[in-house]
């Protein structure tokens, strides 16, 4: 390798390590429990070799065939359900065996062939055909939150397309992501004979991250992670489909029906222990209807905690760079994704076995408003008005521009919010989940700071003019 390949690579790791800290670092290294074969390599440039090496094969194959490769992935995903969530849950010890076998099962949502098209226009002049092609090998990044899942949607998608991919899963859920990408290698070579259409390294560094970032053999980047990721990719020169962070916020007015938004609230913010990005995070409710909203919550199972517990969760949840003042809060990682009876107990309350949710009043600039804090407690925040609720979720939403969720009977106070929020994902009466559920699709990546939105098969092609005839000059 040259000295300024080298270089930006040192650079580009230095950049995550000094933005993530220990949040990647002090996390195992997913060692070498696994051998460099189906897909699995010791090196990032005998990966992407070998993925390059597939890609021309894979984008030889028909629309049906590569319905079959996404086919394989689904089932897969399917039929290991059981055992990949729980392999996933002891490796990163994040969220809930049910909700991750669920989210495997979900794999079958996602889009594949059936997406991609060609566009025909004809005139006296002649024909112009518009195809999408494929970029070839896609670098592909994971987080530990969804480790399969996230791989799976992924490959569907790039292989769908005619891609083929190099994955670098998260540290915490490499060996889980090698197992998987294994079994779909396997599958895929027995049955078209097609080997390492979806390649990994043996050990997942921010090293070997930053390698793909700037390998020749890359052609495009996507990125499912938070912001200091998506900033070392954007460093490699490459175009970025970056998947960043949220933190959706719900507004509840006096028309919505209480039970149902708080049933819909608590199934969302509950999932996964609310890994979810597009995961319900902070409530602000009319202050006119908050006491029967608030009684709606507590029929529902959810566990209602007092300004005392949640002070106390609040001090056990988050660190903070200057605690006199409350000021600059960071959510300790040893909290994300754990249940509620690990939450309760910080907070120093006992809470019914099953219970799904947590819940309690604060202001609207606490931590638990402010931070993406991915675990099952929700702050509900009473505001005079729906327009101050508006106003408060856009501020809350921080611009991150990715989901918020409203629930009225008003439409035209849902169609302000939409328009307000401009968020990538808008639900309307509904948990969070609905915006990923049919009658829409499914992706474990969801580009909302590069705008290309729940991404497809569509995401990761090139728009290709194919023009027969027409050569006659238009004057226009």
């Amino acid at each position: 390798m040259s000295s300024g390949y080298e270089q930006l690579v040192a650079e580009i790791t230095r950049e995550v390590i000094a933005r993530l800290g220990d949040k990647l670092t002090s996390l195992p290294s997913a060692g070498k429990s696994f051998g460099g074969e189906s897909g699995v390599f010791s090196t990032v440039d005998e990966a992407v070799k070998a993925a390059g090496a597939a890609q021309p094969k894979v984008a030889a194959l028909g629309l049906e065939d590569r319905s079959k490769l996404c086919g394989i992935i689904r089932r897969l995903c399917h039929d290991n359900a059981g055992e990949w969530g729980r392999i996933e849950l002891e490796e990163t010890k994040l969220g809930r065996l049910d909700h991750k076998i669920t989210k495997l099962k979900n794999v079958r949502l996602t889009v594949g062939a059936e997406a991609m098209s060609s566009e025909a226009k004809t005139d006296a002049a002649g024909l112009c055909l518009i195809e999408h092609a494929p970029w070839g090998v896609i670098g592909m990044v994971l987080p530990a939150t969804h480790s399969v899942p996230t791989m799976a949607t992924n490959a569907i998608n790039i292989l769908a397309a005619g891609n083929t991919a190099v994955f670098s899963p998260h540290p915490a859920g490499a060996k889980v992501a090698q197992l998987a990408l294994k079994a779909f290698n396997r599958e895929i070579e027995r049955e078209f004979g097609i080997s390492n259409a979806l390649t990994t390294t043996t050990e997942a560094t921010l090293q070997s991250a930053g390698e793909i970032f700037v390998h020749p053999g890359v052609a495009l980047l996507c990125v499912t992670g938070g912001p200091a990721v998506v900033k070392a990719a954007a460093k490699s020169g490459k175009r970025v489909i970056a998947a960043g962070p949220g933190n959706p916020p719900v507004v509840v007015d006096e028309t919505a029906d209480f039970d149902a938004a708080a049933k819909a609230i608590i199934a969302g913010a509950s999932f996964d222990n609310n890994l979810l990005c597009i995961g319900e995070k902070e409530i602000f409710v009319v202050a006119s209807v908050a006491d029967a909203f608030i009684a709606a919550m507590r029929r529902a199972g959810a566990v209602q905690l007092d300004a005392i517990a949640i002070d106390r969760l609040t001090k056990a949840a988050f660190k903070f760079d200057e605690p006199a003042t409350g000021c600059g809060a960071h959510v300790k990682k040893e909290f994300v994704g754990k249940d509620v009876a690990v939450l309760a107990q910080a907070a120093g309350v006992q809470v019914p076995a099953g219970t799904d949710l947590l819940f309690g009043e604060t202001k609207e600039d606490h931590p638990f408003v402010t931070e993406e804090q991915m675990m099952p407690f929700v702050p509900v925040i009473r505001v005079p008005d729906v327009d101050y609720a508006i106003a408060a979720s856009v501020k809350a939403e921080r611009g991150y521009g990715h989901t918020a969720i409203i629930h009225t009977r008003n439409v035209d106070t849902a169609t302000k919010m939409a328009r307000a929020m401009n968020t990538t994902l808008f639900v309307h009466n509904g948990p969070c989940f609905a915006s990923l559920n049919t009658p829409s699709y499914l992706s474990h990546s969801i580009a909302t700071p590069t705008g290309e939105g729940v991404t497809t098969p569509l995401t990761f092609t090139r728009e290709r003019r194919y023009v027969i005839g027409g050569g006659a000059l238009r004057v226009l």
